[in-house]
């Protein structure tokens, strides 16, 4: 698949807004990294359930630095969505089509209310430790998300285990996060768990 992202991110890598990028599995970004997206890029997610279900996952100690503005947002969408390059939106799924592929998880190091400092992320397999969120930095900073267009996620990968359109575990204070948009999600919009 052209543009496809590797599926593990283990250096600083921008996403820039003139192709279309490619999300064909669980995308981890490993702690000590930053995945940067331009403005008005266009990220679309290939369809899997399961563990195989397809989704971008900030690691505890990763950052994503995805700063949209009002006309040129970041867009997260399915492959199946027509939409190109520069546009706000494509003509070929309904408004209401939902569960096409999985979403956006970030995992923090800040307080859980959880009776383990750390946990397993929910939509993440217990075997990949990039799906660990909690800790004690209060302050923990996981970048910034800001005009992010979330569309036709929340994947199930199993009995009452959707991916959240945004997922935020153990976020700290130090992330910036607004003008978030969920479009269509099978399961909850944005699901918190603990942080700051």
């Amino acid at each position: 698949i052209e543009n496809a992202l590797p599926l593990i991110i283990d250096s600083d890598l921008t996403l820039t807004n003139d192709k279309i990028w490619h999300l064909v599995g669980r995308t981890s970004v490993e702690d000590g990294y930053t995945l940067t997206i331009e403005p008005g890029t266009i990220i679309k997610g290939e369809a899997g359930t399961g563990a195989n279900a397809t989704c971008l996952l900030i690691a505890r100690g990763a950052k994503i630095n995805a700063q949209g503005t009002p006309t040129q947002p970041i867009i997260f969408t399915s492959t199946i969505d027509n939409i190109q390059i520069g546009e706000l939106h494509g003509s070929s799924l309904a408004p209401t089509l939902n569960g096409l592929w999985g979403g956006v998880i970030i995992c923090g190091k800040s307080p859980i209310s959880a009776s383990n400092p750390t946990m397993q992320i929910e939509g993440i397999p217990a075997s990949d430790y990039n799906g660990l969120y909690g800790g004690n930095d209060e302050s923990d900073n996981s970048g910034v998300l800001s005009y992010v267009s979330i569309r036709h996620g929340g994947a199930n990968i199993g009995e009452g285990n959707e991916i959240n359109g945004l997922t935020l575990g153990g976020v700290g204070n130090g992330t910036t996060i607004n003008n978030i948009e969920v479009v269509a999600n099978q399961d909850d919009g944005i699901e918190w768990f603990g942080g700051n």
